[in-house]
């Protein structure tokens, strides 16, 4: 497509847990060189409160429809914010997607049995990490050991009151969505992000990598996003 048609949907990315935006660089060069406005979300994993403010500052300055896109954590988040007018419809990368009521604690609560254990250590001050010596295994089996090592490292903290921020309203149910499961995730069981997609009623694809997938594999992420851009552009003309 040219960069006149592609400029008809704004393209805003959300990341999750223990990780800031500068993971979806990758992301967001294919999304550019293909001609789509993109903006990354500093969302500071706080609080849900805080990180939906954020977003829905960035989502505020964009002049066309928005696809919002969520990996982990942030599928929490864009499921909220995702109410906005603005908002055209909803991409979600390995990511949570509560129903009313949920958050990512109440979803994780009761994990099947042989599920993989996420390296999560206790809280400390209200906050979580990951286990530094596990994080690799964990979240980012496919990257590049040492940019894994450097994520580990540069762990941003996630608080309690994200973690536990419950969805009021889940824009899914009036919004189109997509969901690309990442089939190797050892965070979030590839079981549960079916599960969490079908009652999305999203439009599903798979791609064999780690949950740290926006990472690893950066193409499978945006076609996935151009995907819904163009989904969005055809049904707003």
């Amino acid at each position: 497509m040219s960069s006149l048609t592609n400029a008809n949907a704004s393209i805003v990315l959300v990341h999750g847990g223990f990780v800031d935006g500068s993971g979806w660089e990758d992301v967001y060069r294919i999304l550019k060189k293909d001609g789509y406005d993109v903006s990354i979300v500093q969302n500071p994993t706080i609080s849900l409160e805080g990180d939906l403010a954020a977003t829905r500052q960035v989502v505020a300055a964009q002049r066309s429809p928005v696809i919002l896109v969520g990996h982990s954590y942030g599928g929490v988040v864009i499921t909220e914010a995702g109410n906005d007018p603005k908002v055209a419809g909803l991409v979600y990368i390995a990511a949570f997607a509560p129903d009313k009521g949920e958050s990512v604690g109440s979803l994780i609560k009761d994990p099947p049995p042989g599920a993989p254990v996420p390296p999560i250590l206790p809280p400390q001050n209200g906050f979580l990490f990951l286990d530094k010596d596990r994080f690799a295994q964990g979240f980012a089996a496919d990257v590049d050991p040492a940019k894994a090592d450097f994520m580990a490292n540069s762990q941003v903290p996630w608080g309690l009151d994200a973690l536990n921020g419950a969805v009021t309203t889940p824009a899914w149910k009036s919004k189109p969505s997509w969901y690309l499961v990442a089939t190797e995730d050892r965070m979030i069981p590839p079981p549960a992000q079916h599960a969490m997609a079908k009652r999305a009623g999203a439009s599903v694809s798979e791609t064999a990598a780690s949950h740290s997938l926006y990472v690893s594999k950066p193409r499978d992420v945006a076609t996935i996003i151009e995907k819904a851009a163009r989904a969005v552009v055809t049904t707003t003309k």
